[in-house]
């Protein structure tokens, strides 16, 4: 990842979830969204559950490279 982290087909691995169960899966892998102007750069933006981009800690993520056809497939049902 960019130090501010988020380029377009970038994923990361949940690893902590906090007290968002409904919105992060620990363990399951999300897309890395683009940050917004005013992001912090200890947060990461990623599309969670509802399907929105959402700022979290960026510790309860760890980047994972994929394959191009994993990244192809994920991006596909984004």
């Amino acid at each position: 990842m960019t130090s501010r982290g988020g380029r377009s087909g970038e994923f990361a691995v949940c690893i902590h979830n906090g007290e968002y169960d409904a919105d992060l899966i620990v363990g399951k892998i999300y897309r890395v969204v683009k940050p917004k102007r005013n992001d912090r750069l200890s947060d990461i933006r990623v599309l969670d559950e509802s399907g929105e981009d959402y700022l979290y800690p960026r510790g309860w993520f760890v980047p994972v490279e994929l394959p191009l056809k994993a990244k192809k497939a994920l991006v596909a049902i984004h």
